[in-house]
């Protein structure tokens, strides 16, 4: 393919390489239900998807009268890396367009998520394209904001010496959309059918730029992408 018009591309993880969320939501609302809020992994996943569960400790204790702990989360990221581990699958078509971006763009791709470093590295590891995103893995839990601030991507455009402007950022979810164009990049919606994923206009009312439902589309749309004038 030819080089994108971007100096890098910028992932999601959840959602977007890896269709983690129907695992995660399905472990959390398990826990949940221990603490006494009954509720379904559908209904788990239309609340938290694309938040970081350490940030919505307050919803939590309102509905729960439990204060989330360090030793809460601890084991709720040791349940669900079990799952992951077991269960985990990519988004169809998914590493072959982070193959084709790493090869057009030189390596100047990375992988920019809201979750744990963990995580995000055991489900890289798990689809086999961890090799890809080799030292420019970056997680919000290791920023001053999580999602929708922009500091992650912000963070991801620095190490690789780009402006964010000139970077493409492709998400999910109306959160990391939000963050991606706090940070001035150009983003991508990956918006299918699927319960998890953020409709496509709700994904433009955040600003994104182009919405597309097969990652197998990526690497054209991106390769062919020109701005609108204004």
């Amino acid at each position: 393919m030819k080089a994108p018009p971007f100096d890098a591309v910028l992932f999601d993880c959840d959602g977007v390489l890896v269709d983690s969320e129907p695992i995660t939501n399905r472990v959390l609302a398990e826990m949940l239900g221990e603490l006494g809020w009954a509720i379904s992994t559908e209904e788990s996943m239309r609340i938290f998807t694309g938040k970081a569960v350490k940030d919505e400790a307050a919803l939590i204790e309102a509905r729960t009268g439990f204060a989330i702990t360090p030793e809460w989360l601890h084991g709720f990221r040791g349940r669900r890396n079990e799952a992951l581990e077991r269960d985990l699958l990519a988004i169809p078509n998914a590493a072959l367009a982070v193959r084709a971006l790493h090869a057009a763009l030189d390596g100047r791709i990375a992988c920019a998520s809201g979750a744990d470093r963990h995580k995000v590295e055991l489900q890289l590891e798990k689809i086999g394209i961890l090799d890809c995103f080799a030292g420019r893995i970056f997680s919000g839990h290791e920023t001053p904001r999580s999602k929708p601030a922009p500091d992650v991507y912000l963070a991801a455009a620095a190490a690789l010496g780009v402006d964010p402007a000139r970077c493409a950022v492709v998400e999910d979810t109306v959160t990391g959309a939000t963050a991606g164009v706090a940070a001035g990049a150009t983003v991508f919606g990956y918006s299918p059918s699927d319960l998890g994923h953020s409709g496509p206009e709700a994904l433009r009312a955040v600003g994104v730029a182009q919405i597309f439902t097969d990652m197998a589309q990526l690497p054209g749309l991106l390769a062919d992408w020109r701005p609108a004038v204004a």
